[in-house]
This record gives C-alpha cells, structure tokens and sequence, in this order.
C-alpha cells in the first residue's frame, strides 16, 4: 500500500514545481509596456527610445528625460508662472554641451533652487513618458549614445517609471472609463444637478471652446498633461463636458474634391450631359436606370429592342438581383397596357 504524497522506495522522486519569486512577479509586473525600454535597462543601455508618441532618453540604463508632443515640456513647468526667468533658460540651452547640461548650468549660476528644479523635471519627466509608453502600432526605435541637452539631473528606474505609468492608468479608468476626452476637442455641456467644479476644474472650463485639447489647455495653464486629464475625466463624469468625436469635417467650397454633391463623392451624381447626346437619356446608347416608364432601353418598353430568348432546350439561370426583379415587373406591366 503507497501513501498518496510519498515516493516508493527505490524511485526517483519527481521536479519540484518551480515557484515564482515574489521579486520576479513584481518586476515582470509592469514589463508590458514596453519589453524593449525593459531590455534595455537590463544592458544599462544610453541613447533614446523613439515611440509614436513619445521619446524615453536613457543612462545607464535609467531614464533621464521624457519628450511627447502630448505633454507640456520642461520649459513651459519653468517659465508660464515665473519660476525661472526666460532669459536664463536660453542662456543655459546656449552653453549646454557634452559635459555641461542646461540644468547643471542653472543650478552652478544658482539661478534656481534645487528643489524646485528637481521637482519641475520629474514631474515633466513622469508626464512625457506617461503619453510615451501608450500602447502604438508602431515599434520603437532606439538610438545608442544619443543624449539630451538639458543633461543628466535625477534618473529614474525604468521599473518605477511603469509602476507610475500604470498606476496613472488605473486612476483615469476609475475617474471615468471613455477615453475620448483625452485627445478629441472638448466642448462645455449643460449639468442637471451637477456638483460646483473646484478652482481647478473651472480654469480648465474657461478654455473649453471646442477646439482645444486637454494638451492645449494644460499648455495654456502651464500645467502637467495627465493632471488636466484629470479634471478633463472628473468634468466629463459630472456631465460638464463632453468629446468632440469624430472631429468635425473640414469646410470645403462646393464642387471641391470630397465636398458633399462633388463628382465622385460618395452619393453624389453622375457628370452631366446635354439632352440627346451619346449615353444621356434619350440619346444613343443611353443607359437609364431601373423604374423609368417608357423609355427606350428597357425590355418590353415602346422602342426598346426585343427581349431575347434562349434557345430551345437551353434555360438561363436564375437571377435574384432585385433590379433584375424589378425590371421584370415593369415590363409585366407595360405588356399589360
């Protein structure tokens, strides 16, 4: 008699099943986003990452600055409310080299706190690589050796920077699941019962004209893009505003290309002929269409041709093609006059 659970004597017991690390499970945690960026962190690569929406620039093997088109640089955090005098910033951009970043410059001319600096680059840099890591169609592209000309202030590990990206994902989703009024023109709605919007929420709403973004207006605001998402969901969840989507048509002249009623739109008619010439109706060749009543060139109508038959013996197949059908019943029809 064996025991379930213990080995006979004189066997090999089988391979434990492997168990997964609780460290590994959380590495591999947010590694979806992007398998190349976690690849490589892994060789400690430097040089960019170049994604559809965005570039990640690497050190070591650590993130160092984030760019999208989506999200508001570091220049605009700086300068929109006072921070740093504008003049500094481009003296700084214009001495920046290899071995002296633009931010190593300012905080050596002590034109700006640390602190406050620190603070201004790492939450651009968290906004950028948000808009960046997105899901794309598109495979990324990475440079090696290629850096930033603000140079190197705070890396940031690459697993830090998912667990961030997906906790943003996360807090969206839970404010309001419809994504369409991250990117689509935003547009002011009428609330029965909605609550007071906060100082915040109503800067926001001042700029909603229908054709700005919530890109557009945290650049307006000088402010961190997914910080304005987050209003934009809040107000869009309270009824307060609402997505422009699809965009609106872009007005065109009529007769223009894709113009409503131009030729070759879909819908719109035929190039038109002078009466009795070739191919129009009444004149030779002509090609009217189906459920037009005594007009030459449809079976069994006065002046049409006669409507052929098969040999004997021989049956056409039959035709479903209800302008076929209708064809049949007109000619029916008009025999019966």
């Amino acid at each position: 008699m064996t025991l379930v659970g213990t080995t006979p004597p004189g066997t090999t017991p089988p391979p434990r099943l492997p168990v997964r690390e609780r460290a590994t499970a959380g590495a591999r945690a947010g590694s979806g986003l992007s398998p190349m960026l976690t690849r490589l962190a892994a060789e400690r690569a430097t040089g960019v990452l170049e994604r559809e929406r965005g570039s990640l620039y690497l050190a070591e093997g650590r993130v160092v600055h984030a760019e999208s088109p989506l999200a508001p640089g570091l220049d605009v955090l700086l300068l929109t409310h006072g921070t740093l005098d504008n003049a500094a910033w481009r003296e700084a951009l214009e001495r920046a080299d290899e071995r002296h970043g633009a931010l190593r410059l300012l905080l050596d001319a002590e034109r700006i706190p640390r602190g406050a600096l620190e603070l201004c680059h790492l939450g651009a840099l968290y906004d950028a690589a948000y808009f960046a890591l997105t899901p794309s169609s598109t495979p990324g592209r990475f440079r090696y050796g290629a850096g930033h000309p603000l140079g190197v202030l705070r890396p940031v590990p690459v697993g830090a920077l998912e667990r961030e990206t997906m906790r943003r994902r996360e807090l969206l989703e839970r404010l309001w699941p419809d994504p369409l009024a991250d990117g689509a023109p935003l547009l002011r709605a009428e609330a029965v019962a909605a609550p007071a919007p906060t100082a915040r929420q109503n800067a926001v709403l001042a700029l909603v004209n229908g054709v700005r973004t919530a890109s557009d207006i945290a650049r307006e605001l000088g402010r961190q893009a997914f910080h304005t998402l987050v209003d934009v969901r809040r107000l869009a969840a309270a009824g307060l505003l609402t997505a422009l989507f699809p965009p609106p048509l872009p007005h065109l002249p009529p007769g223009a290309p894709g113009a409503p009623g131009a030729l070759g739109a879909p819908g719109a008619p035929g190039p038109m002929r002078a009466p009795g010439a070739p191919g129009t109706p009444g004149g030779p060749g002509a090609s009217d269409g189906p459920g037009a009543p005594d007009t030459p060139g449809i079976p069994g109508a006065p002046g049409a041709p006669p409507t052929p038959h098969p040999p004997p013996g021989v049956s056409l197949p039959r035709v479903n093609d209800p302008d076929i059908t209708l064809l049949k019943r007109l000619r029916d029809a008009l025999e019966a006059l």
